[in-house]
This record gives structure tokens, sequence and C-alpha cells, in this order.
């Protein structure tokens, strides 16, 4: 399947990570790394969750969690400002032509990401 046709995924980082209390907060940047970890699992398959069928999946991180290398599967994207802004932007020019999901629970986000055409996941749905 050409890259401009597979289905997109965007993770916003920080508010998966901080749906679930497990002491994050301690280690933002580590707690990170294992999602981008999760997300690589399901990207190829390891999961035995077989939604992620070709995706491109795409994780932004923010503040002191910025810094985390991609790995194969995730693309890891730094965002310099707000993640919900990079986010946004990323949907706008990436997510075009092609079905996109953001997973996130901010409905501000969920709002802004569904007026350019995407579909939005709770956290759940990669943890």
């Amino acid at each position: 399947m050409p890259g401009h046709l597979r289905p997109l995924l965007v993770v916003d980082a920080a508010n998966v990570v901080g749906s679930v209390p497990d002491g994050w907060w301690r280690d933002r940047r580590g707690a990170a790394e294992r999602l981008r970890d999760r997300l690589a699992a399901r990207a190829l398959g390891g999961d035995g969750d077989d939604t992620g069928n070709g995706e491109e999946i795409v994780l932004v991180v923010e503040g002191t969690a910025r810094g985390v290398a991609s790995v194969s599967g995730v693309r890891v994207v730094d965002a310099p400002g707000s993640g919900d802004d990079r986010i946004v932007e990323l949907v706008a020019a990436e997510g075009r032509g092609r079905p996109c999901t953001v997973v996130t629970a901010d409905r501000g986000l969920r709002e802004r990401v569904a007026a350019l055409g995407a579909r939005a996941a709770g956290p759940r749905s990669v943890r």
C-alpha cells in the first residue's frame, strides 16, 4: 500500500500516558518511551491486536518527554510548544486523503481534528 494511502494514527502521548496513574509523572520521558514501545508492538502485530494493519503510527511528545527516539513502526514527533497544536498541524498536513485517527481524551483536541476530517479514539484504544 503506498505510504500516502496508509491509515494515519496520531497518538497524543501526554494525554495517553496521563490516563493511567502509574507514576508516569516521575519519569515522563520513560513513560513516553514505554508507550512508544507498546505502539511499536502494535505496528508489528506483536500484541495480538490486528488493528495495526499497515497504519503509519505517529507519537507526538511534548515538554520533558521531547527527545524520545523513533523506532521501527513508530515515528516520534517533538512538539516545540503545544502538543495539541502540533497534532492539528500533522493531521492537516498528512491526514488528507486517507483514514486518520487521533488518540486522545482531550475534548478540545477531538473537536479540532474532527473539523479536519479525522476520527478520534480514546486512550484505551492503544493501552
